[in-house]
């Protein structure tokens, strides 16, 4: 692995590692990939009121997210595809969240099962959740979940159907992936990385496939995968039956209106993310940064808010605490460091994004968490404060 300074440099090196398939995977956005823009342009349109001549020789940012003490206030955010990034790409950003003492967030598309993480995270895990038409498998999974150790479900609720992602029907990409010519020569262009993580697949028994879909689901092969997932149907009332079926922490994941989280509220819910899938889903979604004023003032202390969607810096993260998110989800970025080596660069991404957060403490003049609010902000920068 190369040296990297920053999230970028990771970037860099994934996509001189990676076939551009792959890449733009996990890189890109959805239809005209505006929302990817925005993202970046809210966060980086935020600006501090930086406080001198203060002591800030020591700095602290620990926090804690629902009863549970975290050494930093991120977590790792779902995502299915790191299998393809590294070998066992999965484990080793959950063994890297692990050594770092924060949550790591398994997908449901997950190719590695509930139960490996379970073993290779020594820091909890969390399992994000879809439902699916059949309403039984996915309590299945939810029950698997809470059996392996499971700390918090995050069922994620922004996509009621498959977004319309353009790049990979052109690219031949799917998850999981379904051997094509296209993708063959994307695969082929890079032969190093082909050897290093696909042989090694080979030689294992094939291609990583979904290892937490019930058997039921996966019974008729890829297509019928697709069909029972994301059901475009999922309300309110089954919100109340997974609270009545998960007994500890329960999460929303997509929520990018007040009516909503105050909704969530009212059905038990202890915490929502505000986020716009990483611009993956609808492009004419808003920047989470820009709704996520709105949403803390309307929940108060009544509910966690956690932040997710362009995060690239650690002055991103206080920036998103200084509004009043608890946390902020990370996800491209240690799939970036992933792809650049392995659970050493996950590593990386993590402890990248901590150098930042303490540096960008002291040029702010704080020493915890606990003294950024909004007075630390530049208030003319911020959309929805006044």
């Amino acid at each position: 692995m190369k040296p990297a300074h920053n999230i970028w440099d990771l970037r860099t090196q994934a996509q001189r590692r990676l076939p551009r398939a792959v890449f733009e995977f996990i890189e890109r956005g959805s239809e005209d990939e505006t929302l990817v823009r925005q993202n970046r342009d809210g966060l980086e349109r935020i600006k501090f009121s930086p406080r001198t001549l203060r002591d800030v020789s020591s700095r602290d940012q620990t926090t804690t997210l629902f009863g549970r003490p975290l050494p930093t206030p991120m977590i790792i955010a779902p995502t299915g595809t790191a299998d393809l990034l590294c070998y066992r790409g999965e484990r080793a950003i959950a063994r890297a969240a692990g050594a770092a003492g924060i949550p790591f967030t398994l997908a449901t598309s997950s190719t590695t099962s509930v139960e490996q993480i379970a073993e290779a995270t020594g820091a909890g895990f969390w399992m994000q959740l879809y439902l699916w038409d059949r309403r039984d498998l996915s309590w299945q999974l939810v029950e698997r979940a809470g059996a392996a150790g499971a700390e918090a479900m995050v069922l994620t609720v922004d996509t009621p159907m498959w977004p319309n992602r353009e790049f990979n029907k052109r690219n031949g990409m799917a998850n999981p992936i379904r051997p094509n010519p296209t993708l063959a020569r994307h695969f082929l262009g890079r032969p190093a990385w082909l050897a290093a993580v696909m042989g090694r697949y080979a030689l294992e028994g094939g291609i990583p496939q979904f290892a937490n879909y019930p058997t039921e689901a996966v019974a008729g092969g890829a297509r019928k995968v697709n069909r029972q997932a994301n059901s475009a149907a999922v309300t309110w009332d089954d919100i109340v039956e997974l609270r009545r079926r998960w007994p500890k922490t329960l999460i929303l994941k997509g929520v990018l209106s007040r009516e909503d989280a105050l909704l969530a509220i009212e059905h038990g819910v202890d915490g929502v993310i505000v986020s716009n899938h990483g611009a993956r889903n609808f492009d004419a979604s808003p920047a989470s940064i820009d709704v996520l004023p709105e949403i803390v003032d309307a929940v108060g202390e009544r509910m966690t808010v956690i932040f997710d969607s362009g995060v690239r810096r650690g002055s991103d993260v206080l920036k998103a605490i200084a509004i009043g998110a608890k946390a902020v989800m990370i996800g491209r970025a240690t799939l970036y460091g992933a792809a650049a080596g392995g659970q050493e660069g996950a590593a990386r991404a993590i402890a990248i994004l901590q150098e930042e957060i303490s540096t960008a403490m002291a040029m702010l003049g704080v020493t915890s968490l606990d003294q950024l609010d909004r007075s630390c902000l530049r208030r003319a920068t911020v959309v929805g404060l006044d």
